[in-house]
This record gives structure tokens, C-alpha cells and sequence, in this order.
């Protein structure tokens, strides 16, 4: 019989981009981590949002219980990840709201908000559970990187089912047995957009089952160094966004929560991180709640000394307490050392033990060799000049430096020209972390967004 010939999917080859290698990779095994005392949700994880309190200190509630709204859009609420009752309200300067910090219950009592088959739901139906039970902040949308407006229509969904940022957890471990819960929530995003559900893997690697059997997404094949499993990167490779185009965005472990909220009928945040980073004894992955406070996933496993706890990956993530909260939107917990200290002419060494993007040191003779990094810059600000060396790592049709530059003037209309829409904060992270200027880019961005934003609204 003549040979049927399978045509080889399409892979889509990043070529600029860099891989930091430190320390600390997760073992891929994970474990229930212990419930704690206290969780919260922090305001502060959600860009653009006012919040307005729901709740008072002492007050108790239960899982999905909502603890505030948006002032500008009172029907995006956030509620509580865990039973219990309101311990705290942190606020910062100006009575700014910081953190809702929950005393948890020995067991969660969960609000039935009844579950459903979304197939036989309505676009309002579905929109409506996910706003009431406080799912919807899980859905952001391109440009700016904010929550999605329930109100828009995106032209596009995209679901980024591969991360490779430094230290990342792996995405086909962490959603392994999670196939009912995964294609029902891509039956509920069906509903949301008269486009594609675009799910992104991974060309390294075979497809894992539960990605390689959902129905009703179509599968692109990415392959290259970090920042290729950034969804903006993604995005702006297959549908680019154009001024007026909207496109929505969210990640595998925020899909399964919403295949739960229909299956079940319950806002159920479990979701599995990992612990990582060089001073962790032994890095590994943790079952645990949404907003869990850290020091039950690191008791006993740090190294000693002064050391920097990360919510999130070194390049983008937030720094917080070492009895702090993980944050809404992370599946990651990154601890290395602290960087402060004076080296007195450090970049007259050969540099062996250094880490950089260009041949400066000698450790570019190793290049697979993994790294105890830390927060020091090697340096202060400087001249904002001309290098080149951006252009190296934005795997983007646009000019980051020229772009950079029309933000610190607020010249909106030269933003617009030179792609504004197109980027978010994580995709110019390593352009930060190349910066010979040393530069903070990364808000350079988060200011242009928001100042486009506030002109267009």
C-alpha cells in the first residue's frame, strides 16, 4: 500500500531572545503544601483597577465569596480564594488598599454558583458566572494588559501553553490529568469570540495529551530562546494588534479554573507552583491555593543568609516579604541572594562566575553552565544611548529603542506609529536586563501603556 505522508506542522522560529541560566530548576514531583494560617489578594496584582471593599475586618466569608469590585466597573469582582474571615485590610500611602488578608478555615466551604455545560450556554450566561464568582480577572486582554472589558468582543483568544522565562515551571506537568476540567473551560472561551482560540506549544518537545486531543483550538508550534513563550511575542507573530483591535490572553492553569467553575460549580484555586531559585534547598512544586502565604512553601527549605523572595520569575515577577503572599496571577516562587554590595572594579576580572549577554567576562567559554545570580546591577544609571543590543532580544517588528524614547517625551502619537499596543512590561524584560544604561524599562513601558490608555478611554 502507498505511504500516506502526515505534512509536518508549521513551527515558528524565534531567533532573537536569550536564555538566563540560574540555579534552582524545580524537581518535577509535587506535594500538597500544608494550608495556611493566611492568604490574601492583593489589589496592586490587577493594573487599572480602583478597588471598592465589600467586606470588613472580622467579617467571615466563604470561598468565592466576594471582597471587593473595580469603582470604574462594578461588575468585575474579585472574591476570596479561601474560607475563613477578613483578618486585615493592609492599606499604603493615601489609604491605598494593599492586601484583603484572609485567616483561613481548617476546610473550605465553597459558594455553589451551580454547575454547567457551557455548550448550552449563551455568550451572556457565561460571562455572567464567570463575573459573579470572581473568575473573570483571569481573562486580560492585549493592548495595555489589563483585565478583559466583558463588554468587548475580542477578535482572537490566546492561551501561551509553554513558558521559558528563567526557572519557569513546566506547563505539561503542572496540568498533567487536568483533560475534562481544560477542554471545558476552551468550550466556555468558544463562546467569547467570534475568532480562534490560538493554544501555543512548544515545537522542542512532543505535544502534551491534554493540549494535543482539545477540541476546538488551533495548535501553533513555536521554537527559540526566551521570550518565545510570552503570549505578546505570540501574538504579534500570528494575529498582530492594530490600533482598535482587541485580543484576549490567559494561561493553561486559568483555563482549568474555569473548565472547574462549570464542572463543579465552585471557584476552586488550587493550582500547582513552583519553588525555585538557587537558594532553595530543594526546589520542587506545591499544590496550593491562590494567594498563599510563602512561608509555608519555603519552611525549612531556604538557604541561610540575606535573600530576595520573588512572586514570579527574576525578570518579571514582584518582590515581597519572605513572610509575604504569592500573587494573583503567579505559578512561580523565585528565591536568590540579595545583590547588595560593592565590587571595586569588578569588570577588570576575568569573570568566570558572572553571567552576561555579551563576551565581557570569561564565563562565556561555559555556556552551559548554570548560575547562583543575584539582584546586584553591576552599575548606576547612565547616558540612555544607542546600542544596538535591544534589538538582539525583542523578537518584534519594531524599533524598542526609538519606541522607549517617544514614551519619556509622552509623544502619543509616535507611540502609536512605533507599536505601542503591540508590547506589554514581561516582553521588554530582558531588554532591562541587557541594559547597559541600566534603565528601568520595564515601567518606561507600564507608563507609556498606561498613558495611551487614560488618552484613548
Amino acid at each position: 500500500m502507498p505511504k500516506i505522508s502526515q505534512k509536518m506542522p508549521e513551527v515558528i522560529k524565534i531567533k532573537k531572545g536569550f536564555n538566563i541560566r540560574i540555579k534552582g530548576k524545580a524537581e518535577k514531583v509535587y506535594f500538597n503544601a500544608k494550608r495556611a494560617e493566611e492568604y490574601a489578594v492583593k489589589p496592586t496584582d490587577f493594573y487599572g483597577i480602583i478597588p471598592k471593599m465589600l467586606v470588613e475586618e472580622g467579617e467571615t466569608v466563604k470561598t468565592g465569596a466576594p471582597l471587593f469590585h473595580d469603582k470604574n466597573n462594578q461588575k468585575i469582582i474579585f472574591t476570596s480564594p479561601v474560607s475563613g474571615h477578613i483578618s486585615r485590610i493592609v492599606r499604603g500611602e493615601q489609604r491605598k488598599i494593599l492586601e484583603i488578608v484572609i485567616k483561613a478555615s481548617e476546610a473550605d466551604d465553597y459558594i455553589n454558583f451551580n454547575a454547567n455545560d457551557p455548550v448550552k450556554l449563551n455568550r451572556e450566561e457565561i460571562i455572567e458566572k464567570l463575573l459573579i464568582s470572581g473568575i473573570w480577572p483571569f481573562i486580560r486582554q492585549r493592548p495595555y494588559s489589563i483585565i478583559a472589558n466583558p463588554s468587548d468582543i475580542p477578535k482572537s483568544i490566546f492561551i501561551s501553553a509553554f513558558d521559558t522565562s528563567p526557572l519557569a515551571p513546566d506547563i505539561d506537568f503542572i496540568v498533567r490529568n487536568e483533560d475534562e476540567n481544560f477542554q471545558t473551560g476552551i468550550n466556555a472561551l468558544a463562546k467569547l469570540t467570534n475568532g480562534k482560540i490560538h493554544l501555543n506549544v512548544n515545537a522542542n518537545y512532543p505535544v502534551a495529551s491534554i493540549f494535543a486531543k482539545t477540541k476546538g483550538v488551533e495548535i501553533n508550534y513555536f521554537k527559540g530562546p526566551h521570550p518565545a513563550g510570552n503570549v505578546g511575542i505570540q501574538i504579534h507573530h500570528i494575529d498582530p494588534i492594530n490600533k482598535g483591535d482587541i485580543v484576549w490572553y490567559l494561561y493553561p492553569q486559568d483555563v482549568i479554573i474555569i473548565g472547574k467553575l462549570f464542572n463543579k460549580g465552585i471557584f476552586d484555586s488550587t493550582r500547582i507552583i513552583a519553588v525555585t531559585g538557587s537558594e532553595i534547598i530543594k526546589p520542587k512544586y506545591y499544590k496550593c491555593n491562590i494567594g498563599i502565604n510563602i512561608t509555608e512553601l519555603t519552611r525549612d527549605n531556604v538557604k541561610q543568609g540575606n535573600n530576595r523572595y520573588i512572586s514570579g520569575n527574576v525578570l518579571t515577577g514582584t518582590k515581597i516579604a519572605k513572610d509575604g503572599f504569592l500573587s494573583f496571577y503567579d505559578s512561580q516562587l523565585t528565591v536568590i541572594p540579595e545583590g547588595n554590595y560593592h565590587e571595586f572594579l569588578g569588570w577588570l576580572r576575568p569573570g568566570f562566575h558572572k553571567y552576561s549577554f555579551s563576551r565581557t567576562f570569561f564565563s562565556w567559554l561555559t555556556p552551559d553552565r548554570e548560575y547562583r545570580l543575584d539582584t546586584n546591577t553591576h552599575g548606576g544609571q547612565r547616558a540612555f544611548v544607542m546600542t544596538g543590543q535591544y534589538e538582539k532580544v525583542l523578537p518584534m517588528d519594531i524599533y524598542p529603542m526609538q519606541l522607549l524614547k517617544a514614551i519619556i517625551i509622552e509623544d502619543i502619537d509616535l507611540m502609536e506609529k512605533l507599536g505601542i499596543y503591540e508590547v506589554s512590561e514581561e516582553d521588554f524584560a530582558l531588554c532591562e536586563f541587557i541594559c547597559t544604561s541600566k534603565y528601568d524599562i520595564m515601567n518606561i513601558i507600564r507608563k507609556g501603556l498606561d498613558l495611551v490608555r487614560k488618552e484613548m478611554s
